[in-house]
């Protein structure tokens, strides 16, 4: 069974995300490495490395693992560098970031999904991985700033608090869109102050609640 899962796990990334253009070495490696059937329901596992989202519960999903993999590919990341994740979840994309070698920073506003989190990740040994039961569109501004910022869910705006949580230079990748469940996925960059953004197209997730969102 386990090489079965690995050998799925490797079939994901060559036809679901290499294909699609992820070139990132660290990202490959991260997709490769992670046990990604360990992030969902048990009845779900012989779907885990299927090329879409799936339920977690309490109206959340998992990620397909092509966003993952793109998202994490956006943040242009690099070991030793800071990152915020606002929207923990099932905690896979947290450990795809931890695996890259980030500093990691996960906010879950859900305690049940906080603590399943919590609970994996000290069994798949993520002990680096910091967790916060909050509101995530108010960030973490006691360990900020953050080098790289990243949001799993849909925001009607880009929060404020997380823009002033950006470190010069930094990276943000989040969904936008003024539609639930129908969001366009934007990079921000800030440098000397400035703020750009780019467009990488559309896409859908669950809404970003808090002060800040929905």
């Amino acid at each position: 069974m386990r090489r079965d899962l690995k050998r799925l796990r490797e079939r994901m990334v060559k036809e679901q995300i290499e294909a699609r253009g992820i070139k990132d070495p660290l990202v490959l490696q991260a997709m490769r490495k992670v046990p990604r059937h360990f992030f969902v329901d048990e009845a779900l596992e012989n779907q885990a490395y299927c090329d879409h989202p799936l339920p977690i519960g309490h109206g959340q999903t998992i990620s397909q693992p092509y966003i993952v993999a793109l998202m994490s590919q956006l943040l242009c990341p690099t070991p030793g560098l800071s990152v915020l994740e606002i929207g923990t979840g099932s905690g896979y994309q947290a450990a795809i970031l931890a695996e890259m070698g980030l500093d990691v920073y996960t906010v879950e506003r859900i305690r049940s999904l906080y603590l399943k989190a919590m609970k994996l990740y000290r069994e798949l040994r993520y002990f680096s991985i910091k967790l916060k039961l909050d509101d995530g569109t108010l960030g973490w501004p006691e360990n900020a700033p953050f080098d790289r910022i990243i949001v799993t869910a849909g925001a009607p705006q880009i929060p404020e608090p997380l823009i002033e949580q950006l470190a010069d230079p930094g990276i943000m990748v989040i969904p936008v869109g003024e539609g639930k469940r129908h969001q366009t996925l934007i990079r921000i960059k800030k440098e000397k102050g400035e703020i750009q953004k780019e467009d990488f197209g559309g896409v859908m997730f669950v809404d970003l609640v808090g002060r800040f969102g929905w």
